[in-house]
Protein backbone atom coordinates (compact mmCIF):
# COMPACT_ATOMS: atom_id res chain seq x y z
CA UNK A 1 0.00 0.00 0.00
CA UNK A 2 2.82 2.39 0.92
CA UNK A 3 4.84 1.56 -2.13
CA UNK A 4 1.87 2.27 -4.40
CA UNK A 5 1.43 5.79 -2.92
CA UNK A 6 5.12 6.77 -3.29
CA UNK A 7 4.95 7.79 -6.96
CA UNK A 8 1.93 9.97 -6.29
CA UNK A 9 3.71 11.69 -3.43
CA UNK A 10 6.76 12.31 -5.58
CA UNK A 11 4.60 13.70 -8.36
CA UNK A 12 2.83 15.97 -5.90
CA UNK A 13 6.16 17.23 -4.53
CA UNK A 14 7.42 17.85 -8.06
CA UNK A 15 4.28 19.83 -8.90
CA UNK A 16 4.62 21.87 -5.70
CA UNK A 17 8.29 22.58 -6.41
CA UNK A 18 7.43 23.57 -9.98
CA UNK A 19 4.73 25.93 -8.75
CA UNK A 20 7.08 27.47 -6.20
CA UNK A 21 9.89 27.81 -8.75
CA UNK A 22 7.61 29.44 -11.32
CA UNK A 23 6.17 31.78 -8.69
CA UNK A 24 9.49 33.20 -7.46
CA UNK A 25 11.80 35.68 -9.20
CA UNK A 26 14.92 37.50 -8.03
CA UNK A 27 15.92 41.11 -8.76
CA UNK A 28 19.59 42.01 -8.30
CA UNK A 29 21.16 45.44 -7.80
CA UNK A 30 21.97 45.93 -11.49
CA UNK A 31 18.45 45.53 -12.82
CA UNK A 32 14.79 46.18 -12.29
CA UNK A 33 11.86 43.93 -13.10
CA UNK A 34 8.52 44.55 -14.77
CA UNK A 35 5.78 42.06 -13.87
CA UNK A 36 3.39 41.58 -16.79
CA UNK A 37 0.01 39.93 -16.36
CA UNK A 38 -1.66 38.97 -19.59
CA UNK A 39 0.55 41.47 -21.43
CA UNK A 40 -0.27 44.38 -19.12
CA UNK A 41 2.12 45.95 -16.62
CA UNK A 42 1.09 44.88 -13.14
CA UNK A 43 3.99 46.26 -11.10
CA UNK A 44 7.64 47.32 -11.34
CA UNK A 45 10.26 46.07 -8.90
CA UNK A 46 13.25 48.44 -8.60
CA UNK A 47 14.71 47.24 -5.29
CA UNK A 48 16.85 44.08 -5.20
CA UNK A 49 15.28 41.07 -3.46
CA UNK A 50 13.11 37.97 -3.74
CA UNK A 51 9.59 38.45 -5.13
CA UNK A 52 6.54 36.29 -5.95
CA UNK A 53 4.21 36.20 -8.91
CA UNK A 54 1.56 33.96 -10.39
CA UNK A 55 2.98 30.78 -11.87
CA UNK A 56 2.63 29.42 -15.39
CA UNK A 57 4.15 32.23 -17.42
CA UNK A 58 3.72 30.05 -20.46
CA UNK A 59 -0.01 30.53 -20.07
CA UNK A 60 0.61 34.33 -20.17
CA UNK A 61 -0.35 34.68 -16.52
CA UNK A 62 2.52 36.58 -14.85
CA UNK A 63 5.71 37.15 -16.82
CA UNK A 64 8.79 39.06 -15.69
CA UNK A 65 10.82 41.34 -17.99
CA UNK A 66 14.19 42.45 -16.65
CA UNK A 67 15.42 45.96 -17.43
CA UNK A 68 19.01 47.05 -16.79
CA UNK A 69 19.37 49.70 -14.12
CA UNK A 70 23.05 50.68 -14.48
CA UNK A 71 24.38 53.31 -16.86
CA UNK A 72 24.40 52.27 -20.52
CA UNK A 73 26.24 53.63 -23.53
CA UNK A 74 25.93 53.73 -27.28
CA UNK A 75 28.25 55.24 -29.91
CA UNK A 76 27.61 57.17 -33.10
CA UNK A 77 30.58 57.16 -35.49
CA UNK A 78 31.55 59.00 -38.67
CA UNK A 79 28.85 61.65 -38.59
CA UNK A 80 29.43 64.09 -41.46
CA UNK A 81 28.66 67.59 -40.20
CA UNK A 82 28.96 71.00 -41.84
CA UNK A 83 30.29 73.97 -39.87
CA UNK A 84 29.38 77.61 -40.32
CA UNK A 85 32.25 78.13 -42.77
CA UNK A 86 30.75 75.60 -45.18
CA UNK A 87 33.35 72.87 -44.72
CA UNK A 88 32.55 69.30 -43.71
CA UNK A 89 34.03 67.34 -40.81
CA UNK A 90 33.64 63.85 -39.40
CA UNK A 91 32.55 63.52 -35.78
CA UNK A 92 32.43 60.54 -33.41
CA UNK A 93 30.29 60.83 -30.28
CA UNK A 94 28.81 58.65 -27.59
CA UNK A 95 25.91 58.94 -25.14
CA UNK A 96 25.67 57.61 -21.60
CA UNK A 97 22.10 57.07 -20.44
CA UNK A 98 20.11 55.30 -17.76
CA UNK A 99 16.64 53.75 -17.73
CA UNK A 100 14.91 55.67 -14.95
CA UNK A 101 11.25 54.87 -15.73
CA UNK A 102 10.87 51.19 -16.55
CA UNK A 103 7.10 51.48 -16.98
CA UNK A 104 7.40 54.20 -19.63
CA UNK A 105 10.29 52.37 -21.25
CA UNK A 106 8.09 49.29 -21.61
CA UNK A 107 5.10 51.25 -22.88
CA UNK A 108 7.00 53.22 -25.56
CA UNK A 109 9.52 50.71 -27.00
CA UNK A 110 8.37 47.47 -25.34
CA UNK A 111 11.55 47.46 -23.26
CA UNK A 112 13.73 47.11 -26.37
CA UNK A 113 17.11 48.85 -25.96
CA UNK A 114 17.90 48.69 -29.66
CA UNK A 115 14.69 50.50 -30.54
CA UNK A 116 15.32 53.17 -27.91
CA UNK A 117 18.95 53.71 -29.02
CA UNK A 118 17.86 53.91 -32.66
CA UNK A 119 15.56 56.81 -31.81
CA UNK A 120 18.29 58.51 -29.77
CA UNK A 121 20.81 58.08 -32.58
CA UNK A 122 18.53 59.88 -34.97
CA UNK A 123 18.08 62.71 -32.51
CA UNK A 124 21.82 62.84 -31.70
CA UNK A 125 22.71 63.04 -35.40
CA UNK A 126 20.34 65.96 -35.94
CA UNK A 127 21.51 67.75 -32.78
CA UNK A 128 25.21 67.47 -33.68
CA UNK A 129 24.55 68.84 -37.14
CA UNK A 130 22.66 71.78 -35.69
CA UNK A 131 25.25 72.57 -33.00
CA UNK A 132 28.20 72.36 -35.40
CA UNK A 133 26.33 74.28 -38.07
CA UNK A 134 26.07 77.29 -35.77
CA UNK A 135 29.82 77.36 -35.06
CA UNK A 136 33.19 77.14 -36.73
CA UNK A 137 35.47 74.13 -36.58
CA UNK A 138 37.73 75.80 -34.01
CA UNK A 139 34.89 75.82 -31.48
CA UNK A 140 35.13 72.02 -31.07
CA UNK A 141 38.82 72.41 -30.19
CA UNK A 142 38.38 75.24 -27.70
CA UNK A 143 36.74 75.76 -24.32
CA UNK A 144 33.41 76.07 -26.13
CA UNK A 145 33.40 72.31 -26.64
CA UNK A 146 31.94 71.72 -23.17
CA UNK A 147 29.00 74.02 -23.86
CA UNK A 148 28.45 72.29 -27.21
CA UNK A 149 28.15 68.90 -25.50
CA UNK A 150 25.80 70.36 -22.89
CA UNK A 151 23.62 71.75 -25.66
CA UNK A 152 23.49 68.37 -27.40
CA UNK A 153 22.62 66.66 -24.10
CA UNK A 154 19.76 69.10 -23.52
CA UNK A 155 18.43 68.37 -27.00
CA UNK A 156 18.46 64.63 -26.31
CA UNK A 157 16.97 65.02 -22.84
CA UNK A 158 13.46 65.85 -24.08
CA UNK A 159 13.26 62.78 -26.33
CA UNK A 160 14.88 60.58 -23.69
CA UNK A 161 12.24 61.51 -21.13
CA UNK A 162 9.46 60.27 -23.43
CA UNK A 163 11.27 56.89 -23.54
CA UNK A 164 11.72 56.67 -19.78
CA UNK A 165 15.45 57.42 -20.07
CA UNK A 166 17.76 60.00 -18.57
CA UNK A 167 20.81 61.28 -20.50
CA UNK A 168 23.74 61.19 -18.12
CA UNK A 169 26.43 62.50 -20.47
CA UNK A 170 27.24 63.25 -24.12
CA UNK A 171 30.84 63.24 -25.30
CA UNK A 172 32.49 64.04 -28.63
CA UNK A 173 35.31 61.55 -29.10
CA UNK A 174 36.72 62.79 -32.40
CA UNK A 175 36.42 65.76 -34.73
CA UNK A 176 38.46 65.32 -37.90
CA UNK A 177 38.68 66.88 -41.29
CA UNK A 178 37.20 64.98 -44.19
CA UNK A 179 39.66 63.83 -46.82
CA UNK A 180 39.00 66.66 -49.27
CA UNK A 181 39.01 69.31 -46.53
CA UNK A 182 42.15 67.79 -45.06
CA UNK A 183 43.96 68.15 -48.41
CA UNK A 184 42.76 71.74 -48.75
CA UNK A 185 43.87 72.52 -45.22
CA UNK A 186 47.24 70.87 -45.84
CA UNK A 187 47.76 72.92 -49.01
CA UNK A 188 46.78 76.11 -47.20
CA UNK A 189 49.08 75.34 -44.26
CA UNK A 190 51.91 74.50 -46.68
CA UNK A 191 51.47 77.83 -48.48
CA UNK A 192 51.40 79.68 -45.15
CA UNK A 193 54.57 77.93 -43.99
CA UNK A 194 56.34 78.67 -47.27
CA UNK A 195 55.37 82.33 -47.01
CA UNK A 196 56.52 82.38 -43.40
CA UNK A 197 59.82 80.75 -44.41
CA UNK A 198 60.36 83.37 -47.13
CA UNK A 199 59.62 86.14 -44.64
CA UNK A 200 62.06 84.66 -42.11
CA UNK A 201 64.66 84.23 -44.85
CA UNK A 202 64.23 87.84 -45.99
CA UNK A 203 64.51 89.07 -42.42
CA UNK A 204 67.62 86.94 -41.97
CA UNK A 205 69.22 88.39 -45.10
CA UNK A 206 68.34 91.89 -43.96
CA UNK A 207 69.79 91.22 -40.52
CA UNK A 208 72.89 89.67 -42.08
CA UNK A 209 73.48 92.71 -44.29
CA UNK A 210 72.97 95.00 -41.33
CA UNK A 211 75.44 93.09 -39.20
CA UNK A 212 77.98 92.91 -42.05
CA UNK A 213 77.68 96.68 -42.52
CA UNK A 214 78.23 97.17 -38.80
CA UNK A 215 81.23 94.81 -38.87
CA UNK A 216 82.71 96.56 -41.93
CA UNK A 217 82.28 99.94 -40.26
CA UNK A 218 83.87 98.64 -37.08
CA UNK A 219 86.79 97.24 -39.12
CA UNK A 220 87.32 100.64 -40.76
CA UNK A 221 87.11 102.37 -37.39
CA UNK A 222 89.49 99.88 -35.75
CA UNK A 223 92.00 100.17 -38.61
CA UNK A 224 91.74 103.95 -38.57
CA UNK A 225 92.24 104.02 -34.81
CA UNK A 226 95.19 101.65 -35.13
CA UNK A 227 96.76 103.76 -37.87
CA UNK A 228 96.23 106.88 -35.81
CA UNK A 229 97.79 105.23 -32.78
CA UNK A 230 100.68 103.93 -34.88
CA UNK A 231 101.30 107.39 -36.34
CA UNK A 232 101.22 108.90 -32.86
CA UNK A 233 103.60 106.24 -31.51
CA UNK A 234 105.82 106.62 -34.56
CA UNK A 235 105.94 110.36 -34.07
CA UNK A 236 106.70 109.90 -30.42
CA UNK A 237 109.46 107.43 -31.33
CA UNK A 238 110.87 109.79 -33.94
CA UNK A 239 110.79 112.60 -31.43
CA UNK A 240 112.49 110.46 -28.80
CA UNK A 241 115.08 109.28 -31.33
CA UNK A 242 115.78 112.81 -32.49
CA UNK A 243 116.11 113.83 -28.89
CA UNK A 244 118.61 111.06 -28.27
CA UNK A 245 120.57 112.02 -31.43
CA UNK A 246 120.48 115.66 -30.43
CA UNK A 247 121.74 114.81 -26.97
CA UNK A 248 124.48 112.59 -28.41
CA UNK A 249 125.55 115.20 -30.95
CA UNK A 250 125.73 117.87 -28.29
CA UNK A 251 128.02 115.73 -26.17
CA UNK A 252 130.49 114.81 -28.99
CA UNK A 253 129.80 116.57 -32.33
CA UNK A 254 132.76 114.97 -34.12
CA UNK A 255 131.75 111.41 -33.19
CA UNK A 256 128.16 112.13 -34.13
CA UNK A 257 129.25 113.41 -37.54
CA UNK A 258 131.42 110.34 -38.00
CA UNK A 259 128.57 107.99 -37.02
CA UNK A 260 126.12 109.68 -39.35
CA UNK A 261 128.59 109.49 -42.23
CA UNK A 262 129.20 105.77 -41.62
CA UNK A 263 125.45 105.20 -41.61
CA UNK A 264 125.18 107.05 -44.90
CA UNK A 265 127.96 104.90 -46.38
CA UNK A 266 126.14 101.76 -45.27
CA UNK A 267 122.86 102.91 -46.79
CA UNK A 268 124.49 104.06 -50.02
CA UNK A 269 126.46 100.87 -50.58
CA UNK A 270 124.09 98.34 -49.02
CA UNK A 271 123.37 96.74 -52.43
CA UNK A 272 126.26 95.62 -54.60
CA UNK A 273 126.97 96.68 -58.18
CA UNK A 274 127.00 100.46 -57.58
CA UNK A 275 129.68 102.79 -58.85
CA UNK A 276 130.09 106.40 -57.73
CA UNK A 277 132.06 108.80 -59.87
CA UNK A 278 133.04 111.56 -57.42
CA UNK A 279 136.30 113.26 -56.65
CA UNK A 280 136.96 112.21 -53.05
CA UNK A 281 139.30 115.13 -52.40
CA UNK A 282 136.65 117.62 -53.25
CA UNK A 283 133.58 115.99 -51.59
CA UNK A 284 132.68 116.07 -47.91
CA UNK A 285 130.93 112.72 -48.37
CA UNK A 286 134.30 110.87 -48.65
CA UNK A 287 136.24 112.82 -46.11
CA UNK A 288 136.39 109.87 -43.69
CA UNK A 289 137.74 107.40 -46.27
CA UNK A 290 141.41 108.11 -45.48
CA UNK A 291 141.27 110.09 -42.30
CA UNK A 292 139.30 109.14 -39.17
CA UNK A 293 139.20 112.76 -38.13
CA UNK A 294 137.66 113.83 -41.44
CA UNK A 295 140.67 115.59 -43.05
CA UNK A 296 141.55 114.20 -46.49
CA UNK A 297 145.23 113.93 -47.52
CA UNK A 298 146.74 114.62 -50.91
CA UNK A 299 147.82 111.01 -51.28
CA UNK A 300 144.27 109.90 -51.02
CA UNK A 301 143.29 111.76 -54.15
CA UNK A 302 145.16 109.62 -56.67
CA UNK A 303 143.89 106.47 -54.99
CA UNK A 304 140.30 107.44 -55.64
CA UNK A 305 140.85 109.36 -58.88
CA UNK A 306 139.39 106.46 -60.82
CA UNK A 307 136.34 105.54 -58.69
CA UNK A 308 134.92 103.28 -61.36
CA UNK A 309 137.39 100.62 -60.32
CA UNK A 310 136.05 100.57 -56.76
CA UNK A 311 132.60 99.00 -56.62
CA UNK A 312 130.66 99.51 -53.43
CA UNK A 313 130.35 96.58 -51.04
Amino acid sequence: MTSSRLPAILIALAVILLLVYSSVFVVNAKEQAIVLRFGQIREVKTEPGLYFKLPFAFMDADRVQYIQQQELRFDLDNIRVQVSGGKFYEVDAFVVYKITDARKFRETVSGDRDAAESRLRTRLDASLRRVYGLRGFEAALSNERASMMTEVRDDLHRDAETLGLNIEDVRIRRTDLTQEVSQQTYDRMKAERLAEAELIRARGNEEGQRRRAIADRQVVEIVADAQKDSEVLRGQGEAERNGIFADASSRDPNFYEFYRTMAAYNKAFVNGGKTLVLPPNKSDFFKFFDSPNGTATDSAAPALANPTTAPAN
